[in-house]
């Protein structure tokens, strides 16, 4: 099955503008733009066909190309990565049998959440999956300090027995009656910015209306479920690696470290 991956990176962000170009220093003392990163990521996951960065602004494209990435033009009205991914296929003129949008600000992301999510689309036929990883008890302290914050963090996703989400949301979810005691599993999932979709369900989406809850949360993949459209949510490893987005100018500090601990360059 061909496997087409996407990083969506718009400049005018309204919480953080510019983030794509936005500098992260590694392990090697080198400075790298977040598209840069996000792109290696990207370059470093087995059995994709292709990867492309989709943007709108001509910013992004050079710095895109300069480094040796492949780049779509998309237009400036996409609301959001999923539409973006719609576009991108439309001029590109492709239709893959697998589509990954692996957002542009999730530079940690590594290959084998992305590995894990296009297996899981071939071996159970879903039309849309996304990946989860249970909170360590730093990521969860990172949260609830974000919404201490009154800052817009990562997000959470809440599911059932058979794997479908019930919710995604930017708050903390599901509350927690107390912090985890040290050692205790924390019940909490981060949803890691990173789909995978089918051709169809994409087109199916860009045809539906943004409903009530995409609105107030932000969120694009909550289209999904006010219309109907199950997304498979895919259970995700760290193996000692930590995740993060880069959702605010604050997560730099956080992001640097964990590329310095990780040895990445």
């Amino acid at each position: 099955m061909s496997t087409l991956v996407v990083i969506p990176a718009r400049y005018k962000s309204s919480r953080y503008p510019g983030k794509p170009l936005a500098s992260l220093t590694g392990a090697s003392g080198r400075a790298m733009t977040l598209i840069e990163r996000s792109w290696r990521a990207a370059m470093a996951v087995a059995g994709v066909d292709a990867v492309t960065v989709a943007t709108d602004d001509d910013r992004i494209a050079d710095a895109a190309r300069g480094f040796g990435a492949d780049v779509t033009m998309t237009a400036e009205s996409c609301a959001n990565g999923t539409e973006r991914c719609v576009d991108a296929l439309r001029v590109r003129g492709e239709d893959p049998d697998i589509v990954v949008n692996l957002q542009g600000d999730a530079p940690l992301t590594p290959p084998w959440f992305v590995e894990a999510l296009v297996a899981a689309m071939r071996e159970s036929g879903a039309a849309v999956a996304t990946p989860v990883l249970r909170c360590d008890a730093r990521t969860y302290a990172n949260f609830v300090e974000d919404r201490r914050a009154g800052r817009v963090g990562g997000t959470t996703a809440v599911f059932g027995a058979d794997m479908s989400a019930l919710y995604f949301s930017k708050e903390v979810i599901p509350y927690l009656p107390r912090p985890p005691a040290p050692g205790e599993p924390v019940p909490v999932f981060h949803h890691v910015g990173l789909y995978a979709y089918t051709p169809t369900a994409l087109r199916a989406y860009a045809a539906a209306t943004p409903g009530p809850l995409e609105t107030l949360e932000g969120l694009e993949q909550l289209r999904f479920l006010e219309n109907g459209v199950p997304i498979r949510c895919v259970e995700v490893e760290a193996r000692g690696r930590v995740f993060w987005e880069l959702n605010n100018p604050e997560d730099i500090p956080r992001i640097e470290a964990a590329l310095r601990a990780e040895g990445l360059a």
